[in-house]
């Protein structure tokens, strides 16, 4: 990664603009958005359907080339939902469908390109209409779903488990396991007795967080000067 040329200044505008594009678009589109939310990027996610809620200091990560994507697209209108919990970590590409309900608990991580939904969405045979078998889908808390896993119709993932990368997960998991494969088995026992550190404990104070990030990028950044950071712009080298 290269190293963030941009004055603290420019960086606090962006930040501004950022935070006014999630008030703006994307809580609207929800029914619920928790308070300290941050969508990085988020003109590459998008909310779509009824009942959709998500709970505070969600963290949501978009890319231009990883869309993320949460979408209802229930049976008849205003049916289905996805509720997602507090805490959150979203990363780019991932994908929530539900055509009945998608619940995800508390301090969930879902890595690159994670795949969730609750139908098969076409039938096996009459693939003209849609499946109407939809099974609900749920994931309980500290959850961490790995790079590009799938997640199926009528499945229930215990709490603290993990699910590896490119698992697809098609039965119960229960919780405090590692599960990896196509179809998924557990591979690994956690042991509870050792205790987790969650997204629950690094948000436990979300202002004093946020006021100490804002005291390293302000160190951090004090020294780029406007120019320099234009001539990156145009003019990159090997040192920026």
């Amino acid at each position: 990664m290269r190293e963030d040329r941009r004055p603290y200044w420019i960086k606090k505008i962006y930040i501004g603009y950022r935070g006014w594009y999630t008030r703006h678009f994307i809580k609207p589109a929800c029914d619920y958005l928790g308070d300290h939310p941050t969508f990085m990027k988020p003109w590459y996610v998008h909310v779509g359907g009824p009942n959709i809620r998500i709970g505070k200091c969600a963290t949501v990560v978009g890319e231009p080339d990883n869309w993320v994507r949460i979408g209802v697209w229930g049976t008849q209108p205003g049916q289905g939902s996805i509720s997602i919990g507090d805490y959150v970590m979203i990363s780019p590409g991932t994908r929530i469908s539900a055509c009945e309900s998608i619940e995800i608990g508390h301090g969930v991580m879902m890595a690159n390109g994670v795949y969730i939904t609750d139908s098969d969405w076409h039938g096996l045979y009459d693939r003209t209409r849609r499946d109407t078998a939809a099974r609900p889908v749920r994931i309980s808390d500290n959850v961490w779903l790995g790079d590009h896993s799938t997640v199926l119709k009528g499945v229930s993932i215990g709490e603290n488990s993990v699910v590896a990368a490119k698992a697809v997960v098609t039965r119960e998991v229960p919780p405090n396991v590692v599960v990896a494969g196509n179809p998924a088995v557990v591979v690994k026992q956690l042991d509870p007795e050792q205790g987790f550190v969650t997204r629950a404990d690094y948000f436990a104070d979300p202002e004093a967080l946020a006021r100490y990030i804002d005291s390293i990028e302000r160190e951090v950044l004090s020294r780029n000067s406007f120019l320099n950071w234009l001539r990156t712009l145009v003019w990159p080298n090997n040192r920026d």
